[in-house]
């Protein structure tokens, strides 16, 4: 068992294992964490996730702009005792000299089935993607870009209702009891490697995917509307003012179906991708390529997240407008 833990992570997700890691009596003598950034309105440097939980617990923290530039960073790893450290959306790359450093070397926790969806955006790459099932893999990392043996990992259905704020929650439990098993039956697990086949890469999201666009299926805009919820959210333009949109229709299926109650009476001319087909307070919604996309809630520059009813009392929306004109 590896008691003596360097913990390397910045975001909500990974404060949860740090958590569970302490809860669970490891010593944590050390912390790597992003350094603070503006955040908020009034864009203040903010503590990450997991320097606050270091924070908290009097744990020294170190927070690096570079691994591979900060010589002092590295020595500091070096001369602490330890025997493992644990690394979750820890956001730099960990050079070769750091992970030589730990005698048992460094684990990851990644949120998804490996090889499916490397990379940096694991969770909403899963739902947009359409995918039936994800989870957490406990992993030895190595060189390349999460191409480590498995040492554990357990698969999570992503329900018709999963959005990437639910799904990262549920992931976040999973990676941190995973993680304190894994540390707690080290000597006895055995490292798989990953299959040659079925690997995939989840890009980082980029803010020019914000935008939907109506020219494909409705079923594809709806899996993505929910990749993106809570951030950063999906958009389109209306009358030039650019517009934040969601659905929580609850399913695929289910947008489909609420969608069919404002499909224009039989015989009337098909809305044309992009149109408002209708408005009101069960939603907006919007014609597509293949099918009608219904929206819930909607914001607009400046504004809150508000249901269709409340938005449209302040921004009246009518069949006919065109989203992205």
């Amino acid at each position: 068992m590896s008691r003596r833990v360097i913990f390397a992570g910045t975001p909500e997700f990974a404060a949860h294992a740090l958590s569970a890691l302490l809860a669970a009596g490891f010593e944590v003598p050390l912390v790597l964490t992003q350094p603070d950034r503006p955040a908020g309105r009034g864009m203040r440097a903010s503590a990450s996730a997991v320097k606050q939980v270091a924070q908290t617990h009097g744990i020294e923290v170190l927070q690096p702009v570079s691994l591979k530039q900060d010589a002092a960073a590295v020595s500091r790893l070096a001369v602490i005792p330890h025997e493992v450290m644990v690394v979750a959306a820890y956001g730099l790359i960990l050079p070769p000299a750091v992970l030589a450093i730990p005698p048992r070397g460094c684990l990851n926790i990644h949120a998804s089935l490996l090889p499916r969806w490397r990379g940096a955006a694991p969770i909403r790459r899963a739902i947009e993607a359409g995918d039936a099932a994800t989870g957490v893999c406990i992993m030895q990392m190595d060189a390349g870009l999460d191409t480590g043996a498995v040492l554990l990992r357990e698969e999570t259905p992503i329900g018709a209702a999963d959005n990437a704020g639910t799904l990262h929650d549920r992931l976040a439990s999973i990676g941190a009891r995973l993680i304190v098993e894994a540390l707690t039956r080290l000597d006895a697990l055995r490292p798989q490697a990953q299959p040659v086949d079925g690997v995939t890469y989840a890009a980082k999201i980029s803010k020019s995917e914000s935008a939907l666009d109506f020219t494909q299926s409705a079923v594809v805009l709806a899996r993505k509307l929910r990749a993106f919820d809570p951030h950063p959210g999906c958009s389109t333009t209306i009358n030039g003012v650019a517009i934040k949109l969601w659905a929580e229709a609850g399913s695929e299926a289910g947008v489909k179906e609420l969608v069919q109650q404002a499909l224009p009476p039989t015989g009337s001319r098909a809305a044309s991708p992009g149109s408002l087909v209708a408005a009101g307070s069960g939603g907006v919604v919007i014609a597509c390529a293949d099918g009608l996309l219904r929206v819930t809630h909607l914001q607009k520059p400046g504004g809150k997240r508000l249901p269709a009813r409340q938005f449209l009392q302040g921004f009246p929306l009518t069949p006919g407008m065109v989203c992205g004109g």
